[in-house]
This record gives structure tokens, C-alpha cells and sequence, in this order.
């Protein structure tokens, strides 16, 4: 086990949006931060194809480009970077250790931004099709489904709100359920039975996307829960809302997480232990405002707490 021997003013553990301006913010006030990458550096938007909604890109980036030019920035102002993902973290007591692959890192305060990971179904085609028809944000890729026929997997509360986002593009909107009745709030709910764009099917789960084969979605394998029944139904896009798994293994019963195993902040971005803050999708979804503008308060919060030391 090597070490490493400075004790650093801040590490950030992720890469994605909320972790790179977190690293942005705290180099620009000479905190020299450490940015440990995560097992997918860049974060989820390394596997969107388009980004239209981020201020700046008149014509629109690529995912993975956008997180390159954030990364590029955040080491222009001082940010070190660390490959892979954190094995272990100690928050007993500052300074806090993490450990990546075989070598430990110390710090003064601790900025968590590892972010959730959308719950998929586990298909081969899934995976191969994903940002090429299949998607698990409709913000994200919903204007490129204008007058398309699309599919919408889940019952709760994030299928319907995500339903109802695709109707402003989509010809029709079909959300496919494995019950027969939605999870969902009834007022969304309501909103979604009452919109003449979207129907439903029941009882029903996704076998298999396809086509891989022409590199993009034609259609899906909807097999029937009750009977066993295989159909196939063409659409020209899948999406996915069947939740979300925050990133937040390493924390149990170490920082207070909610039920689900979402970080509780405890003031702001201030977690349960004083000099551990989060910011981005690993907190408690109703504590979340824009993740990058919460980031660069955190990283602001950092630096006022170094300054009083």
C-alpha cells in the first residue's frame, strides 16, 4: 500500500458536472483540489450524445466533449486528477483518508459528488443501443424524438413526469408498466391518463430492444407477465425511468443516508460529519437545486472553512 504524502485541502470523489465545477471553484480560490474520477470519468454525460440545455453551446456538444472541456478548465486553474474510484474512505476523524486502488490520500475537507446511476434493465441490447434510441433522460434526449413514436419503461412518478416531457416532441407516447396498476402520485397519474398522446400497456416487460443490428431502435420484445405472451411492438426510441441507485456505498454507517441510500446534508451541502460536504445526485433528491450551482457554493463552503483553520 503507497501513500501519498501531502495532506491535501480538498479531494472531490466523481467527475461529473456537479464534481468538475466543485473542482473549478475550489482551485480558483487556490485550494489545489484532487479530482479522484470515479469508475466512469465524466459521469453520466459521458454517454449522451447531444447536450443542447447547458448554457454557452449555441448549436449544442457532445456529452462526452462538454466533460472534456470541463475537465481541461477545472486543471487550468490547478485541479490534480486520479484515476479510477475510491476503494475506501475513513471520515472518523480529519484527516479524512481515501483509498484508490492501492494508494492513500488524506485530506482536510471532503467534497462528494459521486452522483446516482439510472437503474437499467440488464439487456445486452440495452446496453449496446444506449444514446443510439435508448436513453434514461428525456430532458437530455427528448428534442431528437420529434413527431417519433416512443416508449416509456416504469410506473412511478419519474415515468410519468418523463411521459409528459416526450408529448411536447413525440407523435405518441406509450409507457410500458410490469403492473396493472402505476406507482405513481395520482395527480401524476391523472396528468398522464388525460393526455391524448399517451397510452399504456400493461402487465408487460421489456425482453429485448431492437435492432442492434442497424445500430439503432426499431422496436421492442414486450413479454406479458401473466399469460407469458412474446409481442413485438415497433417504436423509435426506448426510455427509461425505473429509478435511480445513488453512488454511495462507501458511506454506510459512516454518514447519515436516507432509506434509499441518499445523503442527508445536514446544513446546505454540509453532510453529517463537519468538513464532508455533497453536492449533486448522491443527495437526498429533495435537497437537490441545479447541481452545478450548488457545487460552486460547496466549494465556496470549502474555502471558508480552510480560510478560519
Amino acid at each position: 500500500m503507497s501513500a501519498d504524502d501531502k495532506i491535501r485541502n480538498a479531494i472531490i470523489l466523481g467527475s461529473g458536472c456537479a464534481g468538475l465545477t466543485a473542482a473549478i471553484y475550489a482551485a480558483r480560490a487556490d485550494l489545489l483540489p484532487l479530482v479522484i474520477e470515479g469508475p466512469q470519468a465524466g459521469g453520466q454525460l459521458t454517454i449522451t450524445t447531444v447536450v443542447e440545455n447547458y448554457p454557452g453551446f449555441r448549436d449544442g456538444i457532445d456529452g462526452p466533449a462538454l466533460m472534456v472541456e470541463m475537465k481541461e478548465q477545472a486543471a487550468r486553474f490547478g485541479t490534480d486528477f486520479s484515476a479510477g474510484a475510491a476503494t475506501r474512505v475513513d471520515l472518523s476523524s480529519p484527516p479524512f483518508l481515501v483509498e484508490v486502488d492501492a494508494t492513500e490520500f488524506r485530506c482536510r475537507t471532503l467534497i462528494i459528488a459521486t452522483g446516482a446511476t439510472a437503474r437499467l434493465l440488464g439487456l445486452e441490447s440495452e446496453r449496446r443501443l444506449m444514446g443510439r434510441g435508448v436513453s434514461a433522460c428525456a430532458t437530455c434526449d427528448g428534442f431528437f424524438f420529434r413527431d417519433k413514436e416512443i416508449m416509456v419503461v416504469g410506473g412511478g412518478d419519474s415515468a410519468m413526469e418523463e411521459a409528459l416531457f416526450l408529448t411536447r416532441f413525440a407523435k405518441r407516447v406509450t409507457i410500458v408498466h410490469r403492473r396493472e396498476e402505476l406507482r405513481a402520485s395520482r395527480i401524476m397519474q391523472d396528468r398522464a391518463r388525460s393526455s391524448d398522446k399517451i397510452d399504456f400497456i400493461w402487465n408487460s416487460v421489456v425482453d429485448e430492444v431492437l435492432d442492434v443490428d442497424a445500430g439503432k431502435v426499431t422496436g421492442v420484445r414486450l413479454r406479458d407477465v401473466k399469460t407469458g405472451g412474446i409481442v413485438e411492438r415497433p417504436t423509435d426510441g426506448v426510455f427509461l425511468a425505473i429509478g435511480h441507485r445513488p453512488n454511495t456505498e462507501l458511506f454506510v454507517d459512516q454518514l447519515e443516508l436516507d432509506s434509499v441510500g441518499y445523503i442527508v446534508p445536514s446544513k446546505f451541502t454540509m453532510t453529517s460529519v463537519p468538513g464532508v460536504f455533497a453536492c449533486g445526485y448522491c443527495q437526498s433528491p429533495q435537497d437537490i437545486p441545479d447541481s452545478v450551482t450548488q457545487a460552486s457554493g460547496t466549494a465556496a463552503r470549502v474555502a471558508e472553512l480552510l480560510l478560519r483553520e
